[in-house]
């Protein structure tokens, strides 16, 4: 199970350091821009999505190229639509339930309740992390099997 962990923390971390920058400064910047908590919910859930999975996606296919390079093989749109398929199983079912409820909701409350624009997102962005990562990391551990193979 430690293994599990660290392939999970290695995997995820770098992502969520970066989305938690990315989601607070977002939501910062919308609030000063519009003084409008749904605008900063909004913002602040999709800039941190963004770049969230833009950094997962892109440790994907350089991962997969690499794979591909050791074995004398080139990374072709067949292996980036292989790479899209794994991605959207990992992620496809816990993403929508965060980014169109879960998320924008404690985005949008949480600020009010705390009354602290600072403290508000991130205590959502944490709270929304536990009710993403349970279905994440079961399907990504379903499609490490199945899916992530550049051979299936």
């Amino acid at each position: 199970m430690h293994l599990k962990i660290k392939e999970w923390v290695t995997r995820y971390l770098p992502a969520e350091i970066l989305s938690t920058i990315v989601t607070v400064l977002a939501g910062i910047v919308a609030y000063r821009l519009w003084h409008n908590n749904v605008t900063v919910a909004i913002t602040a859930t999709w800039a941190g999505n963004i770049s969230y999975f833009g950094t997962i996606f892109l440790y994907d296919v350089v991962k997969t190229n690499s794979s591909l390079k050791e074995a004398e093989r080139s990374y072709t749109f067949i292996y980036l639509l292989k790479n899209i398929r794994a991605f959207m199983i990992e992620f496809g079912l816990a993403e929508v339930l965060d980014s169109f409820f879960i998320r924008p909701l404690l985005m949008y409350y949480l600020p009010l309740a705390t009354g602290s624009l600072w403290t508000g997102l991130i205590l959502a962005k944490f709270i929304a992390d536990i009710t993403f990562y349970v279905p994440t990391i079961l399907s990504y551990e379903f499609a490490k099997k199945r899916f992530r193979d550049p051979e299936n």
